[in-house]
């Protein structure tokens, strides 16, 4: 009778755990603004922790003459897997995703969503096919999620420093999805 108990609660125990694991994407999409969700017909191939620097550049504003700003030059980031091991790098431009396997890829941008004061946009990117094989074969999107800062500099930009660079630290996680 104890076995048959103890087998019972095993299996529901069991069941609970899968339903929640097969949820736990959808939720992590239901938390997301909808212009970053990935579209439905894809799975999540591959979870990372960028952990990187991005450079700016005060250059002239192009809508305003005699106007300066800070210009995103591009990012430099590990790729890191759950358990901190670097399983890539992310930079650019253009914007590259790298596995250690030698399999990459790039992509195009669909959308940008705010991700809260001090920190960079989310992010949904339509990959481009991966040269190589390995990791970024048949990756279909990325996301950029979990943003924590990687905004330009508070520094002022103006025509004194134009030309300079500055680096600003941030953090994110890169999901990358393929199709069902």
């Amino acid at each position: 009778m104890n076995v048959k108990k103890n087998l019972g609660l095993a299996s529901i125990t069991l069941i609970a755990s899968s339903l929640l694991v097969g949820t736990s994407t959808a939720y992590a999409q239901m938390d997301l603004p909808d212009t970053i969700k990935v579209p439905a017909g894809n799975k999540i191939a591959l979870e990372t922790v960028g952990v990187g620097e991005i450079t700016y550049e005060c250059r002239d504003k192009a809508s305003a003459a005699g106007e300066t700003e800070w210009v995103f030059v591009g990012p430099k980031a590990a790729l890191n897997d759950r358990s901190g091991k670097q399983v890539g790098d992310y930079f650019g431009p253009p914007a590259t995703w790298q596995a250690k396997d030698g399999s990459k890829i790039t992509g195009t941008q669909m959308a940008v969503a705010p991700a809260g004061d001090g920190n960079i946009p989310y992010q949904l990117v339509k990959a481009n096919p991966a040269e190589g094989k390995g990791a970024m074969t048949g990756v279909s999107y990325i996301q950029r999620v979990a943003i924590k800062g990687g905004v330009a500099p508070s520094k002022p930009c103006t025509t004194a420093n134009k030309g300079s660079q500055e680096i600003v630290k941030y953090q994110a996680d890169y999901i990358f999805w393929t199709a069902s």
